[in-house]
């Protein structure tokens, strides 16, 4: 079945601009709870040692790049993400709570084992990925948080038009990117590749949100093969 305009991330947020910036998206580094498919969504959950030496060959391997501007979300594993980049360059980070990871209400903390045993229910619901669905507790539809992430991306746009931007943000937050740049619906699965610490190049030009790169870890090469981004980070 055909899904109408309004299911669809819509890769265009025109707006009557023609400026241009350059965007560097970058995830986190690895957590336990990424080891332990544990839903983490805005709970503060540290880098693992795996995470910090992904963020040390992340600070590596951008060392060259223009040092314009440094953005992350306010959660501690960005945070620990960007500190070596961070010194690297000279600049600190400005953190921004837009970018947080997307709300998991009462699934946040638990294991997928542990939602299937006790939020059966919740489970088999958010198996549809439906982009109006809303887990209790706080939780943000997908819909909403797709409308949290583009309205940051525009402000910081606007903000530093014709210069680098780079963001230290989540999985969820770059698969709605992914969605935004190539016009997919808001639900279903996530269909791009989201390694940890893995860069990712857009450009914002006249409103709309192109792809450049997407999913560069070459820094990455001989350390321990990162888990799956299944749960607590779509």
């Amino acid at each position: 079945m055909q899904r109408s305009a309004a299911g669809r991330a819509q890769g265009a947020l025109r707006v009557d601009n023609p400026l241009m910036t350059d965007f560097v998206f970058i995830r986190h580094g690895e957590t336990d709870w990424n080891r332990q498919q544990r839903f983490q969504g805005q709970i503060d959950v540290p880098l693992n040692d795996t995470g910090h030496a992904q963020a040390q060959r992340l600070s590596e391997r951008l060392a060259d790049e223009p040092a314009q501007v440094l953005l992350a979300s306010d959660l501690l594993r960005t945070r620990q993400t960007g500190e070596p980049l961070s010194r690297r360059w000279g600049l600190a980070a400005t953190l921004n709570p837009a970018f947080r990871e997307q709300s998991f209400g009462v699934l946040e903390g638990l294991d997928v084992p542990t939602i299937q045993a006790r939020h059966p229910e919740l489970w088999a619901s958010w198996l549809e990925h439906r982009a109006d669905f809303v887990l209790p507790g706080g939780g943000e539809s997908i819909r909403q948080f797709h409308a949290r992430v583009l309205g940051a991306v525009r402000e910081a746009a606007e903000a530093w038009a014709d210069r680098v931007v780079t963001v230290v943000t989540h999985g969820g937050v770059l698969d709605m990117l992914w969605r935004t740049a190539n016009g997919l619906p808001l639900d279903g699965l996530r269909t791009c590749e989201i390694p940890n610490t893995g860069i990712n190049r857009l450009r914002w030009r006249a409103g709309t949100l192109e792809i450049v790169q997407w999913a560069d870890a070459g820094h990455l090469a001989g350390l321990p093969p990162q888990p799956s981004t299944a749960a607590g980070e779509r």
